[in-house]
């Protein structure tokens, strides 16, 4: 499953604008689900790719959907028109998107976020409400299986309120 507390780590310390919003976020808020890798929303401006490159530049980044496993080498203009980055780390797995089914953009999933407080710093996951929203717009057996139980943590939460 490699090290993903670790990718996070990075991304923060390096000031990576991102909400998690995949299955670490569902186990966040209290899922029992096992996740393989760490699924974020970013910013996709130059600068904030250029701040996710230099966070995971000693940890051999490489581009697990291309058939050669090229290494992530971004520039200022290779940046242009990047919609989602699939990344393979000696950390694991980390899947960057500039948009969530049932969400959209990056500046809507940061709307519909919370900030959570981690040991390394602050670090914003999509909110229950949200999660639950793209795990049904995701329409796969896992995520269904999320969204049960989600909805459970969801309803606790009401009945404490």
């Amino acid at each position: 499953m490699g090290d993903l507390t670790s990718l996070l780590e990075r991304l923060i310390q390096h000031q990576v604008a991102f909400v998690v919003v995949g299955g670490y976020a569902a186990v966040a808020h209290g899922c029992t689900l096992v996740t393989m890798d760490v699924d974020i929303c970013c910013d996709f401006s130059v600068e904030n790719l250029m701040r996710l490159q230099d966070a995971l530049s000693d940890v051999n980044p490489v581009h697990r959907m291309t058939p050669k496993r090229l290494s992530l080498c971004l520039t200022p203009e290779s940046c242009h028109g990047l919609k989602n980055l699939y990344l393979d780390t000696d950390l694991g797995q980390l899947d960057c998107l500039n948009f969530v089914l049932g969400i959209g953009a990056f500046p809507i999933v940061r709307k519909r976020s919370v900030v959570i407080h981690l040991p390394w710093g602050r670090c914003r996951i999509l909110s229950l409400d949200a999660l639950i929203e793209a795990k049904q717009a995701m329409d796969r057996p896992r995520d269904k299986e999320a969204v049960l139980q989600l909805s459970v943590i969801q309803e606790m939460q009401k009945r404490n309120k």
